[in-house]
């Protein structure tokens, strides 16, 4: 299995609507994200721009249809659709998220939830352990943003997070919006929440807007980064350390130069960090 990939700076999402200004003015971003499923194809433009674009900039692979909690049988010709762009793109690193999003051929189209118990872990991680045995290397797997809760769930998110990750022994892609987002909804402590993850495991972070309704807000991908999630990336990087980070944006999509803005902030607050952790490194070896 691959290592642990190493820290790679400060990306974006790969959208298509910043093809041309990307290729045109090669913006000082280190790395791209791309959706895996978008390029999963025979032809067309999608690649021709990827293959363009990966000249000149390193990609992580992020998957949304990979439905690693299903009960349904792993799709093996999805499954020879990833490696092919795996082969292709030899990415920095390949997620997709920790949910289902389907059964029985019907796909939902949306990132469903799982019951956070004993039975599912084992489920979950059996078939984290097929997929990367499969494609011949570590995955990723993102934690959710959700809205419900199953009655069946005796664990904690975070703890059941933290459990698929080592029995799987899989790497996780750790979603700040996403965190803040059920933090909110379902009115758990988010430091809590990151306290509880295993800090050998996080090599990616999310960070993107959301839509605040009052008493419950929706991680919508269409707005700037609210204050609130800028401050927990900033308590993120002291507990995880050096972590690869982007800006995330699906819709309404600004001007370019505004997620370069975001990714300036991004950057910014992960800098400021990095002195402080090498500070407390220094102090605990002279103890």
């Amino acid at each position: 299995m691959n290592a642990r990939p190493a820290f790679s700076g400060f990306g974006l999402g790969l959208r298509p609507d910043y093809y041309s200004h990307i290729l045109e003015t090669r913006p000082p971003v280190d790395w791209f994200e791309i959706i895996s499923e978008n390029y999963m194809v025979e032809g067309g433009k999608p690649l021709y721009f990827l293959d363009r674009i990966r000249e000149i900039y390193p990609l992580a692979m992020h998957g949304v249809s990979l439905s690693i909690g299903s009960t349904a049988a792993l799709d093996l010709g999805y499954l020879s659709r990833l490696k092919a762009l795996i082969d292709r793109v030899n990415p920095l690193w390949v997620s997709d998220h920790l949910c289902w999003t389907g059964l029985s051929a019907h796909n939902s189209h949306d990132l469903l939830p799982l019951p956070y118990n004993a039975e599912s872990v084992r489920h979950v991680a059996e078939r984290v352990k097929q997929v990367q045995a499969f494609l011949g290397r570590r995955i990723a797997l993102e934690n959710l943003s959700s809205y419900v809760n199953f009655s069946e769930s005796d664990m904690m998110e975070w703890e059941f997070v933290a459990a698929v990750a080592e029995e799987a022994d899989c790497w996780l892609l750790l979603d700040i919006n996403n965190i803040y987002v059920s933090a909110r909804n379902h009115q758990f402590d988010a430091l809590t929440y990151m306290n509880g993850i295993p800090q050998d495991r996080v090599i990616q972070f999310h960070v993107a807007g959301h839509s605040d309704y009052g008493d419950y807000i929706v991680d919508t991908h269409d707005a700037p980064v609210a204050d609130p999630v800028w401050e927990l990336y900033r308590l993120a990087v002291r507990r995880f350390g050096k972590v690869s980070a982007m800006i995330e944006r699906d819709d309404n999509m600004p001007e370019f130069s505004e997620l370069m803005s975001e990714l300036a902030t991004l950057r910014g607050i992960a800098e400021a960090e990095f002195p402080r952790l090498e500070a407390v490194r220094s102090e605990a070896a002279y103890v």
